[in-house]
């Protein structure tokens, strides 16, 4: 009966025509870095209206149109993250390569200009480690999958809220095929340890305007890469059991790969003729990401091994985003910023794929459609994010110059929000894991100096980032309102992700 059961799911899974992704996973593809050149980076990234820096290329393009020389750079460094054990093959401190770019400027009248510009930046950095452990009472990750059949959220293996751990729990652990009985197996405490390695890097594509010196006109058309690789393993210790079962171990292997792109557009204006303060204003369309994930998962019980594993295709659309920022010089020595973003997180369309058409030329193209139950949840979850940046630069020398920064993001998740194993959806269907993180609020500081001598220029800027978060092992399940035996809840575990980056730029003018 066993080896039929699993027959059945596996075969459910492959004929599914359709597949989408669920909401945490998703948040890992839209939350920027602060990342770029060492001057961008030193200064807070509040350079939006300030400009001459290839790396407003991709927040605010009209920066682009401030530059009056042509220029190259190239940046690179080192990532640290403070506050983790080592788990796997993943080590605390990696180098990143992040950045490299140029901007050619072409005089087109007395204070006119036009440019072209491309820049590669690192978008989005995964390597972390994070780490969490906590006990259990009357509570385990198993159980999830026995509710699910006891209160009939899955009546079949067919269903959208089966997933492929409740597939590996339903055979191993909670269906009885002797007495057809469902079972579960409370733990008294769990670990968990993931390690996340890859990037997402991005190609942006320029051409910018300065228009008699007052106002400056931007377009960026950027590629968007994505390479991610996870691990993690979930181990819980059961309480005493008929079984003799004394745990288990859920051992997942998930990878994100993909493309997409967006448009930027800007404007930076001086709105009074002899003065050098700034206004700039952007907007960036959504990312239209196209992307395969696959996994391979196994759960070891001691007595009992199995495994699953799925690939398939999806497509993602991150909110818009939009920027106001401010800037200023005095006496070619001090440079003030200021930038203030928003995008609605909640916003985000998780869409399946319909499948697709052939045009009378013999072209093939794939439809979508949005996951509405996803989507729904989404928008419960996830939050609109506030990022505010200052920064500012002093030149000590002509040659010399001091740079800090500050940025501040609000909290992108509900702190009542949770990964919904229940909802009818593709997203839940191939999911591999129950745990999730509702991360807070993040602050960021930078300093950073500049040295340039005739036409070349080499920065160094450092970073120090802080997050903290609620690492819950599975969603909170309550039979009633009473407190009940059947209830299975797991309680926050605090964990922090603290980052430094050490960063270095070379740059030439010619």
């Amino acid at each position: 009966m066993k080896k039929i059961y699993y027959s059945i799911a596996f075969m459910a899974f492959a004929a599914l025509p359709i597949s989408a992704q669920e909401t945490y996973e998703n948040t890992k593809l839209i939350d920027n870095d602060l990342n770029g050149t060492a001057r961008y980076v030193g200064m807070g990234g509040a350079m939006e209206a300030l400009g001459a820096d290839l790396s407003t290329i991709s927040t605010n393009p009209a920066g682009i149109g401030l530059f009056r020389k042509s220029k190259a750079e190239t940046s690179f460094g080192l990532v640290s993250q403070q506050d983790a054990s080592k788990f796997s093959s993943l080590g605390k401190t990696n180098a990143s390569f992040d950045q490299a770019g140029f901007v050619y400027s072409l005089r087109n009248g007395r204070n006119s200009f036009l440019n072209f510009g491309f820049n590669y930046h690192k978008s989005r950095n995964f390597d972390q480690i994070l780490n969490a452990s906590g006990a259990l009472s009357n509570a385990s990750q198993n159980k999830l999958t026995y509710q699910k059949f006891r209160n009939n959220v899955v009546t079949q293996p067919t269903d959208l809220t089966y997933s492929q751990v409740d597939n590996l729990y339903y055979n191993n652990l909670i269906y009885n095929s002797t007495d057809k009985t469902y079972y579960n197996y409370p733990a008294t405490g769990y670990l968990y340890n993931q390690q996340s390695k890859g990037y997402i890097g991005e190609y942006d594509f320029n051409i910018s305007g300065n228009l008699q010196d007052r106002i400056y006109l931007g377009l960026t058309f950027g590629i968007h890469d994505v390479h991610y690789k996870g691990y993690s393993e979930y181990t819980e210790n059961f309480a005493a059991n008929n079984a003799n079962i004394g745990g288990m171990t859920l051992a997942d292997n998930r990878d994100i790969t993909g493309t997409g792109y967006d448009i930027k557009i800007g404007a930076i204006f001086r709105p009074i003729e002899n003065s050098p303060f700034r206004i700039g204003m952007y907007i960036n369309t959504p990312t239209w990401y196209d992307l395969t994930t696959s996994n391979y998962t196994t759960l070891n019980t001691g007595k009992a091994s199995s495994s699953s594993s799925e690939s398939y295709d999806f497509k993602l659309y991150t909110p818009w985003k939009f920027g106001l920022s401010l800037g200023h010089t005095i006496d070619n020595y001090i440079a003030l910023g200021a930038t203030y973003e928003y995008a609605d997180y909640g916003s985000m369309d998780t869409r399946v794929n319909d499948g697709g058409y052939y045009d009378y030329y013999d072209s093939y193209y794939e439809t979508s459609s949005s996951d509405k139950n996803m989507n729904r949840h989404t928008e419960n979850t996830l939050k609109g994010v506030h990022t505010f940046k200052v920064g500012a630069e002093v030149k000590v020398t002509p040659q010399l110059a001091v740079r800090v920064g500050y940025n501040y993001l609000s909290a992108m998740y509900d702190k009542n929000g949770s990964k919904n194993g229940s909802i009818s959806s593709p997203g839940s269907y191939y999911a591999s894991e129950t745990s999730f993180v509702n991360w807070k609020d993040t602050n960021r500081f930078t300093c950073g100096i500049g040295y340039s001598i005739d036409k070349f220029n080499i920065d160094l800027a450092y970073q120090y980032s802080a997050q903290n978060g609620d690492f819950y092992p599975f969603m909170n399940y309550y039979e009633g309102k009473a407190p009940s035996t059947e209830d299975n809840v797991a309680s926050a575990t605090k964990v922090s992700n603290k980052h430094s980056q050490l960063q270095l730029t070379l740059g030439y003018r010619f």
